[in-house]
């Protein structure tokens, strides 16, 4: 076991649990949604962020802090990153209207969420397997319950915010949230703006161009065959 002062990054999908309850009837594709966008999240990841362990809708990450001025500005580019690819794909998913079940009709009422703390922890190796341990990680998870009123942001607590410097673009909300068994925690709260909506309707401007290219190429193509019959058929 050895202490090392790290980046956390929790990641959680927002409307998870109403999300499987309203859905019982398609519970396997559900599931399988919820499995492709936090696989999604997990593959946009990139060093210094290390998966730690999936946590049903939530993914926990770790990042080693030897620059923590450096590491902290990359780690939050990272997790901007990791919005984008789960924007990206619900809206690519959204798209198909192959399947008529509750889960695939609702699937765009799913958000993500993220807290990003820095502090101490506890980093152990049991068999295979490595565990985060230690104050700072329960933190992070005590403040996934919070007073937030909307279902996506990025919480970046004091100490994690306090290693960025100057970001120059980055509007925050400064808080205190209340965590439980922990006490007042100073937080601030980016939020992405990422619209799953405005994506979908993107993908569906792109899959309505492919449609009419395709039928234009059938068209044309089917055209050229008449005419070869034809000239088959003249002779020449």
């Amino acid at each position: 076991m050895e202490l090392h002062r790290v980046h956390i990054v929790l990641v959680d999908i927002s409307g998870y649990t109403r999300f499987i309850q309203s859905h019982r009837k398609s519970l396997l594709h559900s599931e399988g949604i919820i499995t492709k966008l936090m696989g999604k999240v997990v593959d946009a990841a990139r060093h210094p962020l290390i998966l730690n362990k999936l946590e049903g809708d939530a993914a926990l990450f770790y990042a080693l802090a030897p620059d923590p001025g450096a590491a902290a500005r990359d780690v939050l580019e990272q997790v901007q990153g990791l919005f984008a690819a789960f924007y990206a794909l619900l809206a690519q998913m959204s798209v198909c209207d192959c399947c008529r079940c509750e889960a695939c009709g609702n699937m765009r009422g799913l958000d993500l969420k993220a807290i990003v703390h820095h502090g101490e922890v506890a980093i152990k190796t049991v068999r295979q397997f490595t565990e985060l341990a230690g104050a700072e990680v329960i933190v992070a998870h005590r403040l996934l319950k919070n007073s937030i009123p909307h279902k996506q942001y990025i919480i970046l607590t004091e100490p994690f915010y306090g290693l960025l410097g100057d970001l120059s673009g980055l509007a925050v909300e400064g808080r205190t949230e209340q965590a439980e068994g922990v006490g007042p925690v100073k937080v601030h709260v980016h939020y992405p703006g990422f619209a799953a909506e405005a994506n979908r309707e993107a993908f569906s401007a792109r899959r309505a161009i492919g449609q009419r290219l395709g039928l234009a190429w059938y068209a044309f193509t089917h055209s050229l065959l008449r005419r070869r019959a034809v000239f088959t058929h003249l002779g020449l």
